[in-house]
């Protein structure tokens, strides 16, 4: 059996608003080893997101326990859990999440900025990431400037440029045509 990368213990997360109170997430359990590459399906509201994002250190559990890549992420301070995750996480947004006024190389530049790289070695791992997505004439087009499957191949440039020991993806399909999503499918599973 490969090592596991993601292992959830009665994870549960709630929000509190007003008088609401929602349970996204109640006692998930979950194991997630080495090199699979596995689909969260379920309807609307079911809580996949919330544990796409609690996976990723981007959120925290109300309780239970989510230990990812050996490191108890309920232990960890939030200065801790920025590092961790800028060093260990890729994260692909089904909204793209691209900063309109940057170029697609500066958009996948961005979390570049947080490591030790100088400049032109950060523009240097962007380019070479938006060539792996097949966007190396594309460097510097402007998100409006781009097709909704290239923007999204922006984003996963953005997501894979530093590395990332896992990656994730929330609904990476959902904004694109079938043929764009095919596409973005067949270089997930690539990379994968």
């Amino acid at each position: 059996m490969s090592e596991v990368v993601i292992r959830t213990r009665n994870l549960t997360k709630e929000y509190v608003r007003d008088e609401f109170h929602v349970v996204a997430l109640k006692n998930a359990n979950m194991e997630v080893h080495r090199g699979e590459f596995i689909a969260l399906m379920g309807p609307s509201g079911s809580g996949k997101s919330t544990l796409l994002h609690l996976s990723a250190a981007m959120d925290r559990p109300t309780t239970g326990d989510i230990e990812v890549l050996g490191s108890a992420l309920n232990q960890l301070s939030d200065s801790d859990i920025a590092k961790w995750r800028n060093r260990h996480v890729g994260f692909i947004f089904q909204s793209f999440n691209l900063i309109p006024v940057l170029t697609a190389l500066e958009n996948v530049e961005l979390p570049l900025k947080l490591t030790h790289l100088k400049k032109g070695e950060r523009v240097q791992h962007a380019a070479t990431a938006l060539k792996l997505v097949g966007l190396g004439d594309r460097l510097g087009h402007y998100p409006r400037q781009l097709s909704g499957g290239q923007e999204q191949r922006v984003a996963i440039a953005r997501a894979i440029v530093t590395d990332p020991d896992i990656l994730l993806c929330d609904e990476p399909t959902g904004n694109l045509d079938a043929r764009s999503a095919t596409e973005v499918l067949t270089l997930l599973s690539t990379l994968n």
